[in-house]
């Protein structure tokens, strides 16, 4: 085991939160300094809710003034050095949250000026602009991390050097002055889309998320996952995957998610006797899971419905199949482990009670119920979380037990404003690279390479961008995840007629599937560090039990009835139930288990099969289930065969 490998062992959840995210490695301020930054982060918040309540305002100064909160809280909370003290204010620090202030109230300030000049920018302008795009990636590399950064300096290169790039990717180059004018005073640069819904949509869900995590639900989801299947087979890895599955519906992370959930599924999970590396595995595929799952979809649900120009419940519509789809696969993976090795679950008197539990902490559930609803009856997002806000304090309320004070209300506001700073500048940052795309067409040359290379066929076409979607989405936050592979791979897909929102789809799911995916895989070395596992060994695992996200994005392509895409009631359901029962038979294959250890040949049988079965088509149906069948009668039979033997022996 290598030195890094050994430094993450064992860690605890807030180690692995301050070790693989780096949004939850910043300053825990007490004093002037503590009562300063909770008094920005409450005047962020009444800013947000005020705006949302009573209108928004225009786009540019909405949008810069949600930057000018987010730089000030950023630059004082993340240390320029890691080496820094995280209960001081460094001086440096101080400087560069009002020069990035500044900068973003510089249009505040100019508005009306900027507005009449219509792109005639002053030198001074220039200087502003610079500045603050420079402040952007400072503040992107101390949230994000150097991933991200990365890509966007790459593009940014590339305006800058298009004449000199060979081939089709050349360009007639972009000047500095215009290039960085472009980025700061237009809504197609660091204003653009992504911070146009980070500053209305996002941090309201956010807020919501920090209430709900307030009330308790996240424990509430745990204690009802561990009621309805901790008793089963396998039962704590059920529990992670049920639980991770809950959380994900208003997580934003996946590496918060393995660090909430997994400090109390995993040891659960060793105890019972999974090996280290499963139960790390497991509870980093199921994490990585909750960021394609509805409502919130890691915030990208609403950036998907601006950029496909959707309706928003349409975009959530889609993702219902294919996320109980993927988490049907982790689920099988973990039932089949479980049968392998003979993993018992908790016996029932240790667990809590159903009844019990929904009785005390049920209504904790009611705001996101509520929020489901308001969506689904055609309220805008922006409504529906405002109306699920107040009702999560007020539903915490209902009982003694569950009740908040004043000072958590308060304090939710501050946590809310923390939460959303990750978004906030990943959304800036992901503003640089769409301004570079829009000023040099980088995607629609990207799009043409990728058909090229695949020669105008769809398979090969939707591999390479398979490709792109996992190097580009390593190591980054999903929103920036989405932007970055939805602008770069995803026009090779609409190119070849595939449906808008089944080609973002496609490209935003492999580009999740990336942190579970070696040698970056953040989700499992965040597993791995709980656990106490090989990371690597952990990522691996992790991806085998996340195959359904390999597979599915294939299948909605070529069948979109599974995004209900122009599809009736029929199609769904039996696109849905051959999906499934194909996840059954690749779940049976990866593990190598049905009624007792599969051979080689049956492994191959199960995994054909069930990938025929998840193709659609008549005929494929046919081979795929017939390959099944006559596998899993294969299979009892030498069970049948085996416990004779048995018998005759004795």
């Amino acid at each position: 085991m290598s030195a890094k490998e050994e430094q993450i062992r064992e860690l605890s959840a807030e180690e692995v939160l301050q070790k693989f995210d780096k949004e939850s490695n910043k300053r825990e301020m007490s004093g002037l300094w503590g009562y300063i930054i909770n008094g920005i982060c409450i005047l962020f918040a009444a800013f947000q809710l005020y705006t949302a309540t009573f209108g928004i305002l225009d786009a540019h100064l909405q949008r810069a003034i949600h930057l000018t909160f987010g730089f000030l809280l950023i630059f004082l909370l993340y240390p320029t050095r890691q080496s820094w003290s995280k209960t001081k204010m460094n001086p440096i620090d101080v400087l560069f949250a009002l020069a990035g202030a500044c900068s973003a109230m510089y249009i505040v300030y100019n508005y009306n000026e900027l507005v009449l000049r219509a792109g005639m920018n002053t030198e001074t302008d220039f200087i502003v602009a610079l500045i603050g795009t420079v402040l952007v990636f400072e503040a992107a590399r101390r949230v994000v991390g150097w991933p991200m950064i990365i890509v966007a300096l790459v593009f940014l290169l590339y305006a800058f050097f298009g004449p000199y790039v060979p081939g089709i990717m050349a360009h007639r180059g972009v000047g500095l002055e215009e290039m960085f004018d472009h980025l700061f005073f237009t809504t197609e640069g660091i204003f653009g889309t992504p911070m146009g819904v980070s500053s209305t949509f996002i941090y309201l869900f956010i807020l919501f998320g920090a209430y709900l995590e307030a009330t308790g639900l996240g424990k509430f989801f745990i204690d009802l996952a561990n009621a309805i299947a901790g008793w089963a087979a396998g039962g704590p890895a059920k529990v992670a995957v049920l639980s991770s599955g809950l959380m994900g519906t208003v997580s934003g992370s996946s590496v918060g998610n393995v660090a909430g959930t997994g400090s109390f599924t995993i040891p659960m999970m060793k105890k019972l006797g999974y090996r280290p590396a499963f139960a790390g595995a497991v509870e980093a595929a199921a994490s990585t899971g909750g960021q394609l799952m509805p409502p919130v979809m890691g915030a990208a649900a609403f950036l998907m419905a601006e950029f496909v120009g959707v309706p928003y419940f349409d975009v959530v519509k889609a993702a219902v199949i294919p996320a109980m789809l993927y988490y049907i696969g982790v689920w099988l993976g973990v039932h089949y482990e479980a049968k392998k090795f003979g993993l018992k679950g908790t016996p029932r008197d240790q667990l809590p009670k159903f009844k019990d539990l929904f009785l005390e902490k049920g209504h904790l559930a009611i705001p996101l119920i509520v929020i489901i609803y308001l969506l689904v009856s055609g309220y805008t997002p922006m409504r529906a979380a405002l109306a699920a806000i107040a009702l999560s304090i007020i539903c915490a309320c209902l009982r003694k037990s569950t009740r908040i004070s004043f000072k958590q209300v308060i304090q939710g506001l501050i946590d809310g404003s923390k939460g959303v700073l990750g978004v906030l500048i990943a959304c800036a940052t992901a503003g640089i690279i769409i301004g570079v795309v829009t000023k040099t067409g980088v995607g629609l040359k990207v799009a043409t390479a990728l058909l090229d290379l695949a020669g105008g066929k769809l398979l090969p076409a939707m591999f390479f961008t398979m490709i792109t979607s996992l190097i580009l989405g390593m190591g980054v936050p999903t929103t920036a995840n989405y932007v970055i592979t939805s602008t770069i791979a995803a026009p090779a897909l609409i190119q070849m007629q595939v449906p808008v929102l089944a080609a973002h789809m496609f490209a935003f799911y492999f580009g999740i599937v990336a942190d579970v995916t070696p040698p970056v895989a953040l989700a499992a070395y965040a597993g791995a560090g709980i656990a106490g596992a090989n990371p690597m060994r952990c990522g691996v695992i992790a991806a085998k039990l996340a195959i359904a996200a390999f597979i599915v994005p294939y299948i909605f392509v070529l069948a979109p009835e599974l995004l209900m895409i122009n599809a009736t009631a029929f199609t769904i359901t039996y696109s849905a139930l051959t999906a499934i029962i194909g996840m059954w038979g690749v779940s049976m294959s990866m593990i190598g288990f049905c009624q007792n250890l599969l051979n080689l040949p049956q492994r191959l049988a199960f995994l054909v099969g069930g990938v025929c079965m998840i193709i659609p088509g008549t005929l494929t149906d046919g081979i795929g289930i017939a390959l099944i069948i006559v596998t899993f009668f294969w299979q009892k039979t030498n069970k049948i065969k085996g416990a004779i033997e048995q018998t005759e022996d004795l």
